[in-house]
């Protein structure tokens, strides 16, 4: 066969059995359109279906007819070469299928968008300042290198404050004056916001494209074409922008990327901070991978020579961070006989009266939303349940009525079935409480709460007091805040999971970044927990780094990630069972459980050292590919799950 007769196609059918490439002919009157990169119909089993050509061989090695081609759907090349072998890849590490990669990586087709006229591609900008990194060891080298096209990795522990959104745009301006593009993933909205104002104003609003799931189907894919004509070359959004087409990559970056947000919903399930570390492996491209307390995976990068370590001297982070304190210290304790107890100790109430006067709002965190999440009796601590259902209570608002939060049922006087007290105490106090509470203990003080829906972005210099749960923590103007109050922090290190202490660490130090240094009157009061604890202490030296190490050689003592692979099983206990004797797993492999899981069915956790990663995730591939021909019950299968309870 000649070239033009034959393409090779990857088809859109997210069936284990059929990921792989089929051959079709190619008729005359299609040739030209039908090149790689382009969406296209085909037949398959008697109906059709959707398809991306991926090549033009000169032959095929099927030996019979090949079908023909149905359709060619315009003549957008949507899919370039590099980011085929990146589906591929990932569809292969985290063993799950083309198709579903690909769904995440090309938008929806919309006709319209594409008959639109392109714009015209935009020069590079005017040479980078390395100096916008010279708060760094090893920062200015690190731009240096972007600027002259080279590819440097770097583990990046940002400074507190508010310049790392700058210091993300400063990177992707020097990669683009080196002749380079660049891609840039940020967790959720109100970090894409930041790094596009930041981009704006350093290489300007017609050298980037956001690209997020909020942009309606219509501009998602209008953006996109920007980015596959090679109009801009720096993209930055949340997950999915992983996948942009950017022409010449020069620079993957991820911020906060031990967030979950980067964590996908859908299979295969991949991290964003290790699909960005497998792409500049296969492109070329340099990479900065970090935040305010980069995570365990991040720093293990640096430790294995995979990436340089870039953060502040000592003297640059005392100068910058704020001052952090314990409530339940040694120290406190002399001042406080009640500070380990209190939920607000004298310690804390002082950092606020010294913030407000000052004319500084002051950041209050609470591990929780609303009123009263779970209640137990104030006497004897015995956690109140529901005597009808056994469901936990909930108080709502400012009335003692009690209500079931499984089946509704209002308890107007219940007392403790252990010691018959009617008084109750919150097990953990939400964000609406803790409002309240502060708004009596200061009057005339306004008081603003931002969670969950209601996610205030920031708010303005002036005394105020600020309650938002992790994650939604407003930016103070001028500055910062004058204080920041981590409460309950108990919750987040007494969760059973095996990241309890690096999320901990990761919350806190964000929303202790948002504080003024301490030279400016800058402080910090984590109450709840106790001051020896790895965690405190990496917050109280402000250590992420440190941490991170401690953190990878602890569970590298137990085999956990990132010294090991996991893959996550979850189905009926049988269906899984026979998976397992079906598949030709490592032969160290190791089985953990199995449990119950939430909603029904059981998890079975594999264990294998990090070098036989490929090979596990080859045979959980492999047995699936067998398991959907015989059209057996699905089992999830879940590569590296970033939860491990």
């Amino acid at each position: 066969m000649t070239e033009s007769a034959v393409a090779t196609v990857a088809v859109d059918v997210p069936v284990p059995h059929l990921d792989r490439v089929f051959d079709y002919a190619v008729p005359p009157e299609l040739s030209e359109v039908a090149q790689p990169g382009v969406r296209v119909r085909v037949r398959l089993a008697g109906r059709l279906v959707g398809g991306m050509i991926l090549a033009r061989p000169t032959d095929s090695d099927f030996t019979g007819r090949l079908q023909p081609l149905s359709r060619v759907l315009g003549a957008e090349a949507v899919l370039t070469p590099e980011i085929a072998r990146l589906c591929r890849a990932v569809a292969d590490r985290w063993a799950g299928t083309f198709s579903d990669v690909l769904r995440l990586a090309v938008p929806p087709r919309h006709v319209r968008v594409e008959k639109e006229p392109g714009a015209a591609a935009v020069p590079a900008p005017p040479p980078a300042d390395p100096a916008g990194w010279a708060r760094y060891v090893h920062g200015p080298a690190f731009l240096e290198r972007l600027a002259a096209g080279s590819a440097p990795r770097a583990t990046w522990a940002a400074l507190p404050g508010d310049g790392w959104d700058a210091e993300l745009a400063a990177a992707a301006h020097a990669t683009l004056s080196g002749g380079r593009g660049a891609v840039i993933v940020v967790p959720d909205g109100r970090e894409l916001t930041r790094v596009s104002a930041a981009l704006r104003a350093c290489i300007g609003p017609e050298r980037f494209v956001e690209l997020s799931a909020d942009l309606g189907p219509a501009e998602r894919y209008r953006r996109f074409l920007r980015v596959t004509r090679a109009q801009v070359r720096v993209v930055v959004g949340t997950r999915a922008a992983a996948y942009a087409p950017v022409a010449d990559l020069g620079l993957v970056a991820v911020w906060d990327d031990g967030s979950d947000l980067h964590d996908e919903q859908h299979a295969p399930y991949a991290n964003v901070r290790d699909v960005l570390v497998l792409r500049a492996h296969l492109s070329g491209a340099g990479a900065l991978i970090g935040g305010q307390a980069p995570s365990v995976e991040a720093v293990s990068l640096a430790d294995t020579g995979w990436s340089r370590l870039v953060t502040g001297g000592r003297d640059t982070v005392r100068a910058t961070a704020p001052r952090v304190e314990i409530a339940g210290s040694d120290a406190a304790m002399v001042r406080d006989p009640q500070a380990r107890a209190a939920r607000l100790p004298d310690l804390a109430f002082a950092a606020v009266r010294a913030a407000l006067a000052a004319g500084d709002p002051v950041l209050i965190s609470v591990p929780r939303r609303g009123y009263r999440p779970t209640l137990a009796c104030a006497r004897c601590r015995t956690l109140l349940r529901c005597p009808r259902c056994g469901g936990p209570l909930a108080q709502e608002g400012e009335s003692e009525t009690l209500t079931c939060r499984w089946c509704a049922t209002v308890h107007p006087d219940l007392a403790c079935p252990e010691c018959g007290s009617h008084e109750r105490r919150a097990v953990v106090i939400g964000d609406i409480r803790t409002a309240l509470e502060l708004g009596r203990a200061f009057p005339g003080v306004a008081v603003v709460r931002s969670s969950g829906a209601d996610v205030v972005d920031s708010v303005p210099a002036g005394p105020a007091l600020v309650v938002a749960t992790p994650g939604a923590e407003p930016v103070a103007a001028d500055g910062g805040y004058g204080a920041v109050l981590l409460l309950d922090a108990w919750a987040l290190l007494g969760r059973a999971d095996l990241r309890a202490g690096e999320e901990a660490v990761r919350r806190w130090m964000a929303a202790a970044a948002l504080a003024r240094p301490a030279s400016g009157g800058g402080q910090v009061v984590l109450v709840g927990a106790a001051a020896g604890l790895s965690a405190v202490q990496a917050l109280v030296r402000w250590d992420p780094v440190g941490y991170a190490r401690g953190e990878a050689a602890s569970r590298a003592e137990l085999g956990f990630p990132p010294a090991s692979r996991m893959a996550a099983l979850e189905g009926a206990e049988p269906d899984i069972e026979v998976l397992l004797a079906a598949a030709q797993l490592p032969e160290n492999a190791e089985l953990l459980g199995p449990v119950p899981v939430a909603g029904g069915g059981e998890r079975m956790l594999v264990r294998v050292p990090r070098t036989q990663g490929a090979a596990l995730a080859a045979a959980l591939q492999a047995v699936t590919r067998l398991r959907s021909i015989a059209k057996e019950p699905v089992v999830r299968i879940h590569l590296d799950p970033v939860a491990i309870g």
